[in-house]
């Protein structure tokens, strides 16, 4: 696994929309409902209860998407003891829900903090230069097509599932798709594990085609013992539909500057 902290390819303008992206996700996940005490460790029963019931409501449910079927019961956010003991009280929804509209509201939610973290990273470092292509009403655009095919794609591979599906997973991956089409010769610096974090650049190519071939092997359950917990498959249609919107922007892409610099300790020769 390898972690990108900075290309070397310079945007012409300020990616407002790129910056309104990341500052709306912080800010959302700040003020959801016992996420911030789930995520540290420190959230009791009822801020686990308060958080389920607002992940249900605004989150997307693939049986929700393809079916229209609304679940009966749903978390209150109120605990109580039953039986087994203490636990979330269940009832019918006090909320209208529209299915399609929680595809939008959903990739503005995540579910922790390494969740959010990893998420802005790749926003931060590519889609600058991917806004700067498009412009800054097609990005926003394409952003939301991106999460809305990788959301539907994964829902179509698990009409049945129950479970909510949050973050902003496929839609990112739609702009690593559409910058690995425009600047594939772009360097991009990475760290790599190994003993030490050690500081490599990468050819956007590598470090992206690398992510991307991830994806596809954990999206089939291999290689990873907790493939269901994490919607690989949204990562995958979503870089898929990425890459397919950005082909025609191709030609007239400017290429990004030539890097002379040092690549791990040596001159790098010019064209890596």
């Amino acid at each position: 696994m390898v972690i990108p902290v900075h290309d070397v390819n310079p945007a012409r303008r300020t990616p407002w929309v790129t910056y309104a992206l990341i500052l709306a996700n912080v800010l959302v996940f700040l003020f959801t409902p016992g996420m911030t005490g789930s995520a540290t460790g420190e959230g009791g029963l009822a801020q686990t209860c308060h958080l389920q019931a607002f992940l249900d409501q605004y989150a997307a449910v693939p049986q929700e998407l393809l079916h229209h079927r609304m679940p009966r019961l749903v978390p209150t956010g109120e605990t109580g003891v039953g039986p087994r003991g203490p636990g979330c009280v269940v009832g019918p929804p006090d909320y209208d829900k529209s299915a399609e509209l929680s595809v939008l509201t959903a990739m503005f939610l995540h579910g922790g903090w390494l969740h959010l973290l990893g998420n802005m990273l790749f926003l931060w470092i590519f889609g600058n230069n991917v806004e700067d292509r498009m412009g800054h009403l097609r990005y926003l655009l394409f952003y939301g097509v991106c999460g809305y095919a990788a959301t539907y794609g994964f829902a179509l591979l698990n009409a049945d599932s129950g479970a909510p599906l949050i973050g902003a997973s496929g839609a990112i991956a739609g702009v690593l798709g559409a910058y690995l089409v425009l600047y594939p010769k772009a360097r991009v610096w990475v760290l790599v594990p190994f003993l030490i974090f050690l500081p490599l650049r990468l050819p956007a190519w590598v470090v992206l085609g690398f992510w991307f071939g991830l994806q596809a092997v954990y999206s089939s359950g291999g290689a990873v013992s907790d493939a269901g917990t994490v919607a690989y498959v949204a990562h995958v249609v979503g870089f898929v539909a990425g890459m397919l919107i950005a082909w025609p922007l191709r030609r007239g892409t400017p290429p990004p500057p030539e890097s002379r610099g040092l690549l791990f300790g040596r001159r790098a020769r010019p064209g890596w």
